[in-house]
């Protein structure tokens, strides 16, 4: 089979349970016989749901796209905490304190908040150059880092003794993992999360994400970068323009836009992204 050159876009997938981010990306590699294919925003083998690949040229935008907030259905348990904080870890604390349902409703909603959490052990964050989950594997202490995040939004909680599940919108670099340990911690117990589906990734949802299986039988639909940087500010460009910005040239413009785009017959040439005051380039296409 000739190597597929020419495929540029976004697909939504709707990863399974028990397959890496990886293993899906390699199966679109197979499936469209091309290797520029990413991904953005990983999703551990235990969670379901959004998984915005990117094609071509498009890989381009993973930085980008990755940037945005993300929401996500948790189901979690309370009583006992994993080495990974996820149910499939070794259990490693145990609690038999009662918490009411109204206790395990406050500690939840008073997660809606900006804080710096944790990072899990379990997890491909470097220190001095190590992944942190090959310090946890070895044993080696290390003191993990803590980042940052926003809870932006939670909701439909639902309580069934020790099994609690809601949902969330928060923003790039969050550990649903670590939230629900510290959810756990903040009751005085211990927690550990037994199910996660990522519910959509900034503008992509679940209900246009196509199963593997759509995409084998060939019921999908490949984004375009204008489709999914329509709602950017564009400039459509004279010859002048177009030199200087296919020459990545900075370009000063009095705009309070974060991001722009430089399109030629409606067709986006680039993404350009202010900096102190000047637009710069950001991504070529």
């Amino acid at each position: 089979m000739e190597k597929n050159s020419n495929i540029d876009g976004i697909l939504v997938i709707n990863k399974p349970v028990g397959c890496t981010s990886r293993d899906v990306v390699n199966k679109l590699i197979h499936i469209f016989n091309t290797k520029k294919i990413g991904h953005t925003g990983t999703l551990d083998p235990l969670a379901s749901g959004v998984l915005v690949c990117t094609l071509g040229k498009c890989t381009k935008l993973n930085e980008f796209l990755t940037s945005t907030f993300k929401e996500y259905h948790v189901e979690f348990v309370l009583g006992f905490e994993t080495d990974t904080l996820d149910i499939t870890g070794t259990q490693v604390k145990t609690s038999n304190k009662v918490v009411s349902n109204t206790e395990i409703n406050t500690a939840i909603l008073k997660f809606a908040c900006t804080y710096m959490q944790e990072v899990p052990l379990y997890s491909a964050v470097k220190i001095n150059g190590k992944k942190l989950y090959e310090y946890a594997r070895h044993n080696e202490k290390i003191e993990p880092p803590k980042k940052e995040v926003t809870i932006e939004s939670i909701e439909n909680i639902n309580i069934n003794r020790n099994d609690i599940s809601f949902d969330c919108k928060v923003s790039k670099g969050t550990y649903i993992r670590s939230l629900v340990r510290d959810i756990g911690n903040s009751l005085g117990t211990y927690a550990t999360m037994t199910n996660l589906k990522r519910l959509s990734q900034g503008n992509f949802s679940i209900d246009e994400a196509y199963s593997l299986k759509d995409i084998e039988n060939g019921n999908y639909k490949i984004l375009t970068k204008e489709e999914v940087l329509k709602d950017i500010y564009s400039i459509e460009v004279d010859e002048n323009l177009y030199k200087k910005v296919t020459n990545g040239a900075k370009i000063e413009l009095s705009m309070d836009y974060e991001y722009i785009t430089f399109t030629r017959e409606n067709k986006i040439l680039c993404l350009y992204k202010k900096d102190n005051g000047i637009y710069r380039l950001y991504v070529m296409f």
